[in-house]
Formats: structure tokens, sequence, C-alpha cells
């Protein structure tokens, strides 16, 4: 038997874009995508999913103490935001005038820059 190697799939969350959570302890919340970690099919969301994070006294905190954090949720649990509806959407992909292939929002049709 070979080693198979899990080769990460075409993502339909990039960074910069608006989410919306659909499921989870934070769902319903929106926000921007501050990162996406394609290894592990998650992304960062802004003031989504806030833990509290315990630090040590360093050069960046002086003080230490307890700090929230936004942390990783699953990409399955994060749906796009239309730009023209402004509804969760689902994500499609289409060839635009340019010959280039663009992500598209499934409701409206309206083409997510």
């Amino acid at each position: 038997m070979g080693n198979k190697v899990n080769t990460p799939s075409k993502l339909k969350i990039r960074t910069g874009d608006l989410v919306k959570v659909i499921a989870g302890d934070s769902k319903g919340q929106q926000g921007k995508v501050l990162s996406v970690q394609i290894d592990k099919n998650r992304a960062i969301v802004e003031g989504v999913n806030l833990v509290s994070k315990h630090t040590k006294p360093n050069a960046a905190n002086p003080n230490g103490g307890i700090i929230k954090k936004e942390a990783a949720l699953h990409i399955s649990n994060l749906m796009l935001v239309d730009p023209k509806s402004g509804k969760a959407t689902r994500v499609g992909r289409k060839l635009n005038a340019d010959g280039k292939l663009v992500r598209v929002a499934k409701i409206s049709g309206e083409e997510i820059k």
C-alpha cells in the first residue's frame, strides 16, 4: 500500500471575504476573514469565536493576564455573504468576459471580488 497524500482542495473562502457563521457557538455572527489555514481547512474570522488566552508577562504585554483572541473555525461552518443582498450564499465559479475563472454568488449571480 502506497502513502496517500491529502492534497488540499480549492477553498471557496479567501482572506478578506465577509462571511457568516452558520453552525457552532458563534452561529449567526458575521465578520471578515483574517486568515485561512488551507492545510487544516480552517479560517480565522474577525471578532468571532473568541477564546480567553492566559499570557505570561512579556515585552509586548508587561502585565500579562487574560487576552481575548480569535480562534480558527472550520470552513464548513462558514458561508460567504452575498455582496448584493447581504444574505449567506453558496459560491460558484464562472468564466468572466476576459476568460478568467471568477467566484460568483449563487443567489444573485454577482461576481465576488
